[in-house]
């Protein structure tokens, strides 16, 4: 490091931190070749990030609440390497969250130096923004299969969801290990179920992912078992406006939560899926958070509608936004439910669906699913008896159906890579060999 570098590190702390103190003072007075900026709030923090200036490093008290997900991800889009004093108080996975390194409250400035060399770039007086640093790789391990079910308001999404759960949940595949995640912002599955209690729900899944990476076993915790339908139940939203305490990358890490947790994930998301890219608005794009990671995510995005003109045209401006959000077409399950009986008025809805919904050139949807009128529905769940066995058993076919097709359409489009081969290792082959 040259004599014009130095680390330029932008700083959070709880009032009256010692550390934090003693890093000022290594700057002013030339100990390490530091530029410390302090802040003396998350907002201030985020404007630092926020700015075109380059950075080399965050420096943050792990002790404050706003260390997240979130956080993380802001610094690391700014091209700081983020580094956490951790007094030991909290319970925070930091590695977990792409925390580059975690320093002792009794800080020394060779271990400031060290981490900061080990993990950020210095900045020179000309320097442009810094290059984002390299992330830790995180191991990937196995998840289970998610589902979102999306679809207009009447259109059957919730009861659909139910359905798919609970013909996932009788499939011994899945060992009982099947979820139904109520991601809605107007949430209906605590009534749909007579569950009778608010609490917990996806607030708090969502809240213990801010921080730390919860077990297998916790995340079940907060799930209602529901043995008769043969699969859990995730509560959702307790009020319409608490969308405004779930942080986006929290999201993310709570329903990949969930697909560790369970072998099947179905998740009743609503039809918003504008996104910032779409009307200029971020907070547009954090209301909408839920449904757009399930879907984004999903293996399967069943997409509902009803067999009337007005349900035809809502479906298929679904598909469209759908497609628009990045999921493939093999990914995608049209649905009709209280479809009629008739073969010709299907193969007509049908028809109509994949002749609307297909842009020029685009590759079609799978072929539409259809859901027959279902007798005393609404008085089964009053009851709060299971579905009927043939409407969840044809759904969850469906939905095993596109991801075992899209499974194999992947296959086939996956390059296969070619392997070197160390000499000797294939035997060998000759004249005397053949004849002897």
């Amino acid at each position: 490091m040259s004599g014009r570098d130095r680390f330029v590190v932008v700083g959070l702390a709880r009032p009256r931190s010692t550390w934090f103190a003693d890093v000022g003072r290594w700057s002013t007075g030339a100990t390490l070749p530091i530029d410390f900026r302090k802040c003396v709030s998350p907002a201030e923090l985020r404007a630092h990030l926020q700015s075109p200036t380059a950075l080399s490093a965050l420096l943050v008290d792990g002790g404050l609440g706003v260390v997240d997900l979130d956080l993380v991800a802001a610094a690391t889009a700014a091209g700081c390497a983020v580094l956490v004093v951790d007094d030991g108080r909290r319970r925070a996975d930091w590695r977990s969250m792409g925390v580059h390194a975690v320093l002792p409250e009794q800080l020394e400035p060779g271990a400031l130096l060290e981490a900061l060399v080990d993990h950020a770039t210095p900045v020179r007086r000309a320097d442009g923004p810094v290059p984002e640093p390299a992330a830790a790789a995180l191991p990937r391990t196995w998840r289970g299969r998610l589902v979102a079910v999306v679809g207009a308001g009447g259109s059957g999404t919730s009861v659909t969801s139910m359905a798919v759960a609970q013909g996932l949940g009788a499939d011994p595949r899945h060992r009982g290990r099947v979820v139904l995640a109520d991601l809605a912002l107007d949430a209906d599955q605590a009534v749909l179920h007579d569950v009778g209690d608010v609490v917990p729900g996806v607030q708090e899944l969502v809240e213990a992912h801010r921080s730390s990476t919860p077990s297998a076993e916790e995340i079940r915790d907060l799930c209602f078992a529901d043995p008769e339908r043969r699969y859990a139940l995730l509560l959702g939203l307790r009020r319409h406006r608490d969308w405004t305490t779930l942080r986006p990358r929290a999201v993310g890490a709570a329903v990949d939560g969930l697909r560790r947790a369970f072998t099947a994930v179905v998740c009743d998301c609503d039809p918003d899926l504008e996104g910032e890219e779409a009307c200029g608005s971020v907070d547009i794009e954090d209301r909408n958070v839920l449904a757009r990671t399930a879907v984004a995510e999903a293996d399967v995005v069943v997409v509902t509608g009803r067999p009337s003109p007005q349900g035809v045209h809502r479906l298929v401006r679904l598909l469209g936004e759908v497609r628009r959000l990045g999921v493939t077409p093999a990914r995608i399950l049209p649905t009709v439910v209280a479809a009629p009986r008739a073969a010709r008025s299907r193969a007509e809805l049908s028809a109509a669906i994949h002749s609307l919904e297909r842009p020029d050139g685009a590759d079609p949807v799978n072929p539409v699913l259809f859901l027959p009128e279902r007798r005393r529905l609404d008085q089964l769940l009053v009851d709060g008896r299971p579905l009927p066995t043939p409407l969840a058993t044809a759904a969850a076919e469906a939905v095993h159906a596109v991801i075992q097709q899209a499974a194999r359409s992947a296959a086939r489009s996956t390059p296969v890579e070619p392997v070197p081969i160390r000499p000797g290792t294939l035997g060998s082959w000759t004249e005397q060999e053949a004849t002897g």
